[in-house]
């Protein structure tokens, strides 16, 4: 049994305020203004093709599988036809613009300009570089781009590698625990911490019928009560999934250390409460709804 050298679930706090840093992109105006031109124009294409670039020109069966969260068919929909509009280099280059249009819009120049800023991106490096990719092929994908210069980009580089190492970690959890994406989806939500039944089912591509569909497996796992709360079994649960993805998680926040991690927790606190605070996600995307 290892023993970690960092403060309980420390990995899982900095990641906490690196992953808005990435993840507000695709709530933003910037990528949809970056691929019409293209005529990326619809919303999912835009995620889909922007989240997927740096696997180069693959199809449905690839991307269902490493986002998990998605219906195949609303997958289907848009790939690999999108790499007919935009090749997949188009799309990684296009993406880096937006993020940095967006960036520098709520954060502003002065924060994106700053000291904080590049030593931020200097400690987010280096926590990526304790990532694996065995396993974790959304990561391994990304790791693949090079690095920015800027060190705005660079921190978005890497909050992008720490938020899809994690990811791919979590999935292999979900897949452990016999959650089925809609299921993984609805405890997520029923715990006051996933997105919005709302956002999901104007998002993922699944309806209100496999929502219900999906309560009611819980419900007869025990997971959910007969109001669509957890039970203490479904707390349990979600508390089990967590720790293990911090488990699978833990090298690149062991590699970049107790005080490393911490100044980068601090740091990337202040830039996503700025980010937040500038309107970086809609007020409901999150919770029960």
């Amino acid at each position: 049994m290892t023993t970690s050298s960092l403060p309980a679930r420390a990995g899982r706090r900095c990641h906490a305020v690196l992953n808005p840093l990435h993840s507000a992109l695709y709530f933003a105006p910037d990528l949809a203004r970056e691929l019409a031109p293209y005529g990326i124009e619809d919303p999912t294409a835009v995620y889909l093709a922007g989240r997927a670039a740096p696997l180069g020109r693959v199809g449905p069966g690839v991307v269902t599988a490493v986002f998990h969260s998605f219906h195949h068919d609303l997958v289907a929909r848009h790939l690999p036809a999108v790499w007919e509009s935009a090749a997949p280099g188009a799309v990684i280059a296009a993406r880096l613009r937006a993020a940095d249009s967006m960036l520098r819009r709520l954060l502003g120049e002065e924060a994106v300009e700053s000291g904080e800023m590049t030593e931020a991106a200097r400690l987010a490096l280096r926590a990526a570089e304790g990532c694996v990719r065995p396993g974790r092929p959304l990561y391994a994908a990304h790791a693949d781009l090079p690095v920015p210069e800027a060190p705005h980009l660079a921190l978005w580089h890497a909050a992008t590698l720490l938020r899809e190492h994690r990811g791919d970690g979590h999935l292999a959890v979900l897949q452990h625990a016999g959650l089925d994406p809609v299921e993984a989806l609805v405890s997520h939500t029923a715990s006051g911490h996933g997105m919005s039944p709302k956002w999901v089912l104007a998002t993922r591509g699944w309806h209100r019928g496999d929502w219900d569909a999906a309560r009611d497996r819980l419900r007869g796992r025990g997971l959910l009560d007969a109001t669509g709360e957890p039970t203490e079994a479904g707390t349990a649960l979600r508390k089990e999934l967590e720790a293990e993805t911090d488990r699978l998680d833990a090298a690149p926040y062991e590699h970049l250390g107790a005080a490393g991690t911490a100044r980068l927790t601090e740091l990337c606190g202040a830039f996503t409460t700025a980010a937040v605070g500038a309107g970086a996600f809609p007020p409901d995307v999150f919770g029960r709804g």
